[in-house]
């Protein structure tokens, strides 16, 4: 379009009706149409686009305008800060470009424009005028499509009077100057604490690609506000190399379907309610069942890949009955998937143990070894390059030994299945990977992909009003598609008609799909069973929106519900009673429930760390869409997808094809190098170089070189840049203290740091926070910004809005932060855990997910804390780090009454709490006490607690008293003493009143390693021998209560000997090694008892040593002790 085209369409605007056209501005207009108008103004003077059009282009042209109404029309138009006329025009005329004049100080733009002193002025101004810096990374996904990062800083000094406080907005699209196409555009934001701070944001998208290809692309950023303000970046594809073609996909032969009796056992074929395999699982059958090699087989979601690792496993109950499966899923949610089946199917059924290794629930090493089958999970946030190297490892290992690993890959269908093949060692006869779309036509026959475009542009504050709409009109119209008879005006669906509508965020709004459905003639469509019946059910759900929809027939699913809630809503719609299940796009991967048709409501989510929208991978978005006619559920299935018009190409493109797979080691390498130099697996520069071939990363390097910025292919490139990658791992673990460079500048040693990163999985960042920012005697307040700073938060999201809410939140509690901080990740895990501590009531159920998310970290960040601090020696620090840990676990303050941790007990109940058989009935502080005082006598708790708590309640508060570890200690020192013949032991009188007394020191020898043996009995006992899991409802996972064991010397704040504890059943002794003083004297040590999980079970000893002159015999016997 011609400037004068864009001038009449923007006239044409519906904004502008009210601007009506005056006798008396006649005169005025046609002097401005004929002096001011550098384009033709369409529509003349006559009327309103006329006079809007002649209005805009005067106002561009700094036209004076006389009349009174025409300036109050050209409001309307546009507003614009400017210097005054005489500077304008002097600039206009030196014809210096706005980087020139960025290029020249004040006094030389002084000089320019004839006035010295507006130079700095102008300066100013200029310095002022939005611009960014551009920078691009090319990297080709396939042959036709390219994945653009781009970097975007800010070079602008910001100015509420010229910008205001919120944001400046860009526009960012990329286009082919030879055809004039754009092939992608974005709407782009810069917030001021960006552009004060001058961070580097990213925005990462596709655009096609064509052969032969261009010589290059254009980014062009534009201001949306400011003339002039544009940035314009070259894409050159002169040294583009683009990845290798890659082979046809697996053709599904037309076999006869096998029947399960092929399993010749009866006991399997009983697992399953069919009769026959899938195609899929008919073609691989003979190779999973009767062979030992690695397969590989990539299929969409739903082909049946689950029952195919199934039959692999039954080889291994046949062949190898002792040996162990080790599954991993990509998700927790798929983990606790397969564990409820299989405990059923697998445990049950064939006696097999099946045991779930997660963070969630982590057995102890008799359950692992007795165990079958090993479910397991990565971590969420890292799970692609941890696979990676699980099977990397998994290669290195059977290469060295002769026994041999089997491997069974399941994926999704994949354009590079040979790479994957070649890396997993298998042959071409075993690789399958099925075209995407094709099992879906072919065997079901009804795999239908509506692409609708939603309408909204790409914006943080956009409204999704429409695109909820559309999603409720999906299922109108596709039942109106399926022949479902219509009733009263509306329509009733078939009961085995079910719908999965998959939230773009975590954060689920019923209220639209309530009003929509009020309006109809039919509310309840949706609804199958008695209203009365579901009546019942809605007083037993807490969450208030699920109470709404349920109504209705609508289920709502994601992390925030209550596990019971989430329970009821699975059993609904499983059942068929509800027919509609909403389900935020993170459960996606794990809800498994039949549905006819899912709505995939947009295929963007809001990144917190990037304050934008991105989009979610392809790989997820199909994974959702394979919930839509499971083949064990349903015969048919359609999924509708509304996303942005710009990507609907791009999703139409993948959606039919395969995706290929690409390695995401090098994010982490670091972190992976540092485990196995740790482990001993590395320990030179060179032995890390030779652990990179044996990666995914390494086959694909070469395969699609600049997907990984790699110039060329040759040899002597490929090794350059493998070692440049060696290089900077090794150069940012050694800033982290991780590791130590040999003499040589080869030998790489790890450190006590680098043992805790590898040990607890920690980011290397994380550890070297610990050393910079701990100390000898932090506070509990120093340590829990320690907590908060771990680099584990980095991703915590903070969405749209959410400063504003942590602001508030932030005004409830006890701790004070950065107010400037609010929408940084960090601020609000400090935010999130200060009010899980004061049981704060969080402003909405997306602050409950993320702060299971915190909690589920924490505890393995404060670990490492401890034994930072332990190495250190800082007993001040990793006593409170403990107490810190104890507060994660109850939901509490170190400084609360420890009653408070007793289920249904708030501060207002503490006076409850007193002797019923004293007289005065002394007020009742703390747990031992209250056991004591109990004695096993429940009517004593009883009496105290009636009439404020029902006897249901008080039975609960029993239970949990029951279940408190109560210890008896006794202590003794053991080693070698002067003219002794053999090791001793010596009782040690830990309780000390007052002061110590002579007889209470026990007589040691200088400089000398001796044991401290600590006997734990257990007093209490629990009604279940076997449970070991503390009390902690708050805690978002099970934990097995422990102690930890601290002797330290509070006169020099110095710990000396740390040990952890598990579970003390009935008793167990602990040795606790410390080498005495060198100078003879009077010392006394203590000797902590810290619960790992309980508020204000601690105790504490003293250890009294008399030290003599050290002895060389007493020295001699020990040393050859310790070595034997």
């Amino acid at each position: 379009m011609h400037e004068a085209e864009v001038f009449s369409m923007v006239s044409l605007a519906e904004e502008f009706e009210q601007i009506k056209v005056r006798e008396d501005e006649m005169v005025e207009l046609d002097r401005h149409h004929m002096d001011d108008c550098a384009v033709q103004a369409t529509g003349g003077t006559e009327n309103t686009q006329g006079k809007v059009n002649i209005l805009l282009q005067s106002f561009i042209s700094r036209s004076f305008i006389d009349s009174f109404s025409l300036v109050s029309d050209s409001a309307y138009v546009a507003q614009f800060p400017h210097l005054g006329e005489e500077i304008l025009r002097k600039l206009d005329e030196s014809r210096h470009t706005v980087d020139r004049l960025r290029d020249m100080p004040a006094k030389e733009i002084g000089h320019l424009i004839r006035h010295v002193r507006k130079g700095e002025l102008v300066k100013q101004a200029v310095d002022q005028l939005p611009a960014i810096e551009l920078e691009a990374t090319l990297q080709p996904i396939t042959r036709t499509v390219m994945k653009v990062s781009l970097t975007i800083t800010p070079d602008f000094k910001w100015n509420d009077r010229v910008h205001g406080n919120v944001s400046e907005s860009w526009w960012i699209w990329v286009e082919d100057p030879e055809n004039n196409h754009i092939y992608h555009s974005e709407y782009f934001i810069l917030q001021k604490k960006q552009v004060i701070n001058q961070e580097p944001q990213s925005l990462v998208f596709t655009i096609p690609l064509f052969e032969p290809l261009p010589s290059q692309y254009y980014v062009k950023a534009v201001s949306e506000r400011w003339l002039g303000s544009e940035t314009v970046h070259p894409l050159s594809f002169q040294h583009l190399i683009l990845p290798e073609r890659h082979p046809p996909h697996t053709e599904l032969l037309d076999l006869t379907p096998l029947p399960i009796t092929a399993l010749q056992n009866i006991n399997y074929e009983r697992l399953y309610k069919y009769t026959h395999f899938n195609p899929v699982q008919t073609q691989i059958f003979h190779t999973l069942y009767h062979t030992n090699y690695n397969v590989l087989l990539g299929a969409p979601t739903g082909s049946g890949k689950t029952v195919a690792a199934e039959i692999a496993m039954f080889r291994v109950f046949n062949e190898q009955p002792k040996s162990k499966i080790v599954y991993i899923a990509p998700l927790k949610a798929l983990v606790r998937e397969r564990i409820t089946d299989w405990k059923v199917r697998l445990e049950q059924s064939l006696n097999k143990v099946v045991v779930e290794l997660t963070g969630d629930v982590a057995p102890d090493i008799r359950a692992i070894a007795k165990a079958d089958v090993i479910v397991t999970t990565q971590r969420s946030d890292d799970r692609g390059p941890v696979l990676e190297v699980i099977v990397s490892r998994t290669n290195f290992i059977s290469s060295h030994t002769s026994k041999r690993v089997r491997v069974i890959g399941l994926s999704t269908a994949l354009a590079n299945a040979q790479d994957l093949a070649d890396w997993l060692g298998i042959k071409q006869v075993r690789i399958g990977t099925l075209f995407p779309c094709f099992i879906k036509i072919q065997i079901w026959n009804c795999w239908t992909i509506q692409l609708s475009t939603s309408g909204t542009s790409s914006t943080v504050g956009r409204s999704h009003l429409g695109v909820s709409r559309q999603t409720l009109l999906s299922t109108y119209g596709h039942n109106e598609q399926t022949d479902i008879p219509s009733y009263q005006g509306s329509f009733t669906v078939q009961t085995s008609f079910n719908i999965c509508v998959v939230e773009k965020t975590d954060k689920i709004d019923s209220s639209g799909s309530n009003c929509f459905l009020a309006a109809e003639n039919d509310p309840k469509m949706w609804l199958h069973m008695d209203e009365t019946e579901m009546d019942h059910i809605i007083d037993t759900v807490r969450e208030t929106n699920l109470k709404l929809t349920l109504a209705f027939g609508i289920g709502i699913h994601h992390a925030g519900l209550h596990e019971r809630d989430r329970r009821t809503t699975e059993e609904l719609f499983v059942n068929q009673k509800i027919q509609v299940l909403i389900a935020t796009s993170t459960l996606a991967w794990g809800v498994n429930f039949p549905a006819h048709l899912v709505v995939v409501k947009g295929t963007e989510f809001y990144d917190g760390k990037t304050k934008r929208y991105v989009d979610f991978p392809i790989t997820d978005v199909l994974q959702m869409m394979g919930r839509a006619g499971r083949p064990q559920f349903d015969d048919q299935g359609t999924a509708v997808i509304l996303v942005h018009d710009i990507k609907k190409h791009f999703y139409k493109k993948f959606l039919y094809e395969p995706f290929p797979v690409e390695s995401n080691l090098l994010d982490v390498l670091a972190e992976h190098l540092n485990a196995e130099i740790v482990a001993g697996t590395i320990n030179s520069k060179q032995d890390a170089l030779d652990y990179i071939t044996w990666t995914y990363f390494f086959r694909r390097l070469v395969m699609n070189p600049s997907y990984y910025s790699l110039e060329d292919t040759e040899h002597n490139s490929v090794n350059t840049f493998l070692s440049q990658l060696v290089e900077k791992s090794v150069v940012d673990l050694g800033y982290a203290y991780c590791l130590e460079i040999g003499e040589d500048n080869r030998t790489l040693m790890t450190t006590t740091l680098g043992r805790i990163a590898s040990y607890y999985y920690l980011h290397h960042q994380t550890v070297k926070m610990f050393r910079d920012s701990m100390g000898s005697d932090c506070s509990i307040s120093d340590l829990l910004h320690v907590l908060s700073d771990a680099h584990e938060y980095e991703d915590l999201p903070v969405r749209h809005n959410e400063d504003s809410t942590n602001s508030t939140l932030a005004s409830k509690l006890p701790l004070p932060v950065n107010e400037h901080t609010y929408d940084n990740p960090h601020t609000k895990t400090h935010l999130l855990l200060q009010a899980h501590f004061s049981r704060e009531q969080l402003p909405m159920s997306d602050y409950l997910t993320d702060t299971k998310s915190v909690l589920d970290q924490a505890i393995r960040v404060l670990q490492a804390m401890i034994d930072v601090a332990a190495d250190e020696g800082w007993l001040i620090t990793a006593l409170r780090v403990m107490t810190l840990i104890q507060m994660v676990l109850q939901g509490r303050w170190s400084h609360h009454c420890p009653l408070l941790i007793l289920p249904h007990i708030e501060k207002h109940l503490l006076h409850c709490f007193r002797n019923p058989e004293r007289k005065g009935k002394t007020l009742i502080d703390n747990l031992p006490e209250l056991i004591a005082v109990c004695n096993c006598k429940k009517h004593l708790l009883t009496k105290m607690l009636k009439p404020e708590l029902t006897d249901h309640q008080v039975d609960e508060i029993w239970e949990v008293l029951q279940k408190l570890p109560v210890i008896d200690v006794r202590l003794g020192i053991k080693g070698w003493w002067a003219k002794g013949n053999q090791e001793e032991k010596r009782r040690l009188e830990g309780i000390i009143k007052d002061y110590a007394k002579d007889d209470q020191y026990i007589t040691v020898h200088a400089d000398q390693e001796y044991v401290l043996e600590i006997e734990i009995t257990r007093i209490s006992k629990s009604r279940h021998k076997n449970d070991q899991k503390a009390f902690s409802p708050r805690f978002t996972k099970a934990k097995t209560e422990g102690w930890f064991m601290v002797l330290g010397d509070i006169e020099n704040r110095e710990l000396m000997a740390l040990k952890r504890v598990g579970f003390v059943q009935s008793r167990s002794t602990v040795q606790l090694s410390f080498y005495t003083p060198e100078n003879p004297g009077r010392y006394i040590y203590n000797l902590y008892i810290m619960s790992d999980s309980y508020l204000g079970l601690d105790q504490q000893y003293s250890v009294c040593l008399k030290v003599i002159e050290a002895d060389i015999e007493a020295q001699l016997n020990s040393e050859i002790a310790d070595d034997s």
